[in-house]
């Protein structure tokens, strides 16, 4: 098992019966990544934002430093840029919230199907080889749900974040995190270690 792994079961021991899916899902994001993919996100209220919490950890330095190779800081003093510049950009492992397109989102819950707010979303950004990471405490969540099918479709590894049940998306899922909880703000206080232990496997790998 991974040492971050180690490290988030000693600390949270009920998350010892997710360890093995965790992996999985690590090494899932991981594939998704060394073939040049992103990742997608969705997920409802407090699943929203951790979402946005997902892609920050991932767009710029989480615990490491990520700077930028000396080809690239030329790229970057070629164009025009400073060294300031060059020096303060870092690298980055490319993820999207798709709760963060209000003018998008109310245009298509408007004009067309609230349901399917996520799934458009995905049908226009996924491509084969990204992974999509839907998040939904009952793991019912019917446009979390359209999503993960919109992905499946498009040829995208799903990987799922529920509460213990795994509800409708477990079987749309590669991987599906099943935290050991049901109310829905205990899945969730569970969610944030496990996401953040994907982040650090993830950092690890492509910037240490």
């Amino acid at each position: 098992m991974h040492p971050i792994l180690n490290d988030l079961v000693k600390r949270y021991p009920e998350l010892a019966a997710c360890a093995a899916a965790i992996q999985k899902a690590a090494d899932l994001l991981t594939a998704a990544y060394l073939q040049g993919g992103k990742i997608l996100l969705c997920g409802n209220g407090g699943s929203a934002a951790d979402c946005e919490h997902i892609a920050g950890e991932l767009m710029k330095g989480f615990v490491l430093p990520r700077p930028l190779t000396k080809e690239q800081k030329e790229d970057i003093l070629k164009a025009g840029g400073s060294n300031h510049m060059a020096s303060a950009l870092q690298g980055a492992l490319p993820a999207i919230s798709l709760c963060g397109h209000p003018s998008l989102a109310t245009a298509f819950i408007n004009d067309v199907d609230a349901a399917l707010v996520f799934a458009q979303q995905v049908w226009g950004l996924g491509n084969k080889g990204d992974a999509l990471i839907a998040i939904s405490t009952s793991g019912n969540a019917e446009n979390v749900l359209n999503a993960a099918i919109a992905a499946r479709a498009k040829g995208l590894y799903v990987l799922g974040l529920t509460g213990e049940s795994g509800g409708k998306l477990d079987a749309l899922c590669d991987v599906c995190l099943k935290a050991p909880a049901a109310k829905t703000y205990e899945v969730q206080e569970y969610h944030l270690p496990v996401y953040h232990a994907l982040c650090l496997i993830l950092e690890q790998a492509f910037f240490s």
